[in-house]
């Protein structure tokens, strides 16, 4: 019976370890990130992560958890937004530009009506 709650405990305790270093290594990559907090101050935290590893883990989740939300939040609508632009960067011109373009032709002549219309018809598709 003593094998069983000796593996529940390990089992426990394992959880609790990879738990905590997971927020540790979240914390970290928080200091790191954040281009607000100075030189000096996240020294400071990381060298209270180093001796005092659980209590200032709880004190920081406690003091800057909002702000870590916060900062982790706007970095991926900064990641977003880069992406979207590289999107549009790379596959060109929007329909609507195309379109423009393709009507700039048309009222200088250099295409047909059909021609018009068959462009028009490749940039809505």
């Amino acid at each position: 019976m003593s094998n069983f709650w000796d593996f529940v405990w390990l089992i426990a305790s394992t959880f609790l370890f990879v738990a905590y270093l997971l927020i540790l290594f979240r914390i970290i990559a928080d200091l790191f990130q954040d281009s607000e907090l100075g030189g000096g101050s996240k020294a400071l935290w990381l060298i209270c992560l180093i001796f005092l590893p659980m209590l200032t883990a709880l004190v920081y989740v406690i003091a800057r958890g909002k702000s870590m939300a916060q900062r982790q939040r706007a970095a991926f609508e900064r990641s977003r937004a880069e992406a979207e632009s590289y999107i549009r960067h790379v596959a060109g011109k929007s329909p609507a530009e195309q379109i423009a373009d393709a009507k700039a032709l048309l009222d200088n002549g250099t295409i047909s009506p059909d021609e018009y219309a068959k462009l028009k018809a490749k940039a809505l598709a």
